[in-house]
């Protein structure tokens, strides 16, 4: 039994995979861990599945990461101490669980949807040695996080996948773009895909993220 911070369902890696990987789900606003779950059977079968519960609570069934306000302009201001006690227990979540599974940070990727997105990368940014790399749906980077971003050194070799929906509603477009701008500045290796839609995981990005998925865990065969 998995003993960790944060409330989490869980789909353990297929039995005799010799080296599996463990993938940390984060669900967006006013949601919970039973919604990226709903993925967990179409996820590659090498992966120890973790598809956390967001620490505030707004209602039945529905938590944040933290609270955010919109104002007229379109501009967003973030509940930060929330953000920053969300980050943190998110962190120990990784590292109890990398601890618990034996997985090595090498083996981890830490994933999200919207707010949960935004959470998968801050942690890339902020604490690259926790994972390998970072999926990250239909999100936005947050300035707060950009100051406590880690050393260039630290980020090296780290991946990124990054998608979202050209008719986004709720974060628009121009969020990714920036997000891929601002990567273009770290030696992370980004896949960046744009895919037609709203905001919502449609299976054709389901099927690429599951593809680029497999790809970071599948090891060559020696010659």
């Amino acid at each position: 039994m998995l003993d960790l911070p944060l409330t989490f369902l869980q789909r353990p890696a297929a039995a005799g995979i010799p080296k599996p990987w463990l993938l940390v789900l984060m669900h967006g606003v006013g949601s919970n861990e039973q919604d990226l779950f709903s993925l967990a059977s179409q996820l590659p079968e090498r992966f120890h599945v973790l598809s956390l519960r967001a620490p505030h609570r707004m209602g039945p069934g529905s938590h944040a990461w933290f609270d955010f306000s919109v104002e007229p302009s379109g501009a967003r201001s973030i509940n930060e101490a929330q953000e920053a006690h969300s980050r943190a227990l998110v962190a120990q979540t990784i590292e109890a669980a990398s601890a618990q599974l034996g997985i090595a940070p090498e083996r981890v990727v830490v994933g999200g949807f919207s707010q949960g997105g935004i959470m998968a990368l801050s942690l890339l940014l902020t604490r690259p040695e926790l994972l390998h790399a970072a999926m990250v749906w239909h999100s936005r980077l947050l300035a707060e996080v950009v100051p406590l971003q880690a050393s260039h050194e630290a980020l090296h070799g780290k991946k990124l996948w990054l998608s979202h929906g050209t008719h986004d509603n709720v974060i628009p477009l121009a969020n990714a773009q920036a997000i891929a701008h601002h990567m273009a500045t770290l030696p992370v290796s980004v896949t960046y895909r744009e895919f037609p839609g709203t905001h919502e995981i449609r299976p054709s990005e389901l099927a690429a993220t599951v593809a680029w998925l497999e790809s970071l865990s599948t090891t060559p065969v020696p010659y």
